[in-house]
């Protein structure tokens, strides 16, 4: 219980701030499960999911520890939101601690062109 109070808390945190800086700017969001990552960019003024990439996809680009697979969709991610025009957004890590599998997936798309 004391997990979970801490996890909503910190949810709670992540989205004040991204709710004061964000005005009108694109968020990629990101969430993880025990086994896959996905990553979004999401324009919350128009509803839309404008690009989105996930470890789930059977491709051979997409392999390999959890680490590598989470840079590689950060950088799969990057890729195709640059093909969409789009290179400012905002970093919505949720309630995941900017570590691991999440910072990898965050220096991804970082050297793919993404600025956060």
């Amino acid at each position: 219980m004391k997990k979970l109070n801490k996890n909503i808390k910190r949810q709670n945190r992540v989205r004040k701030k991204l709710k004061n800086r964000s005005v009108n700017k694109i968020r990629l969001t990101v969430f993880r499960s025990s086994r896959h990552i996905y990553a979004q960019i999401v324009d919350d003024i128009e509803g839309k999911t404008l690009a989105s990439a996930s470890s789930l996809i059977k491709d051979s680009k997409i392999s390999g520890s959890n680490i590598e697979a989470a840079t590689k969709v950060g950088t799969l991610i990057g890729e195709r939101s640059i093909e969409a025009g789009i290179k400012d957004v905002f970093f919505d890590r949720g309630k995941y601690k900017y570590h691991g599998r999440v910072k990898a997936l965050a220096e991804g798309a970082r050297e793919a062109g993404l600025n956060f």
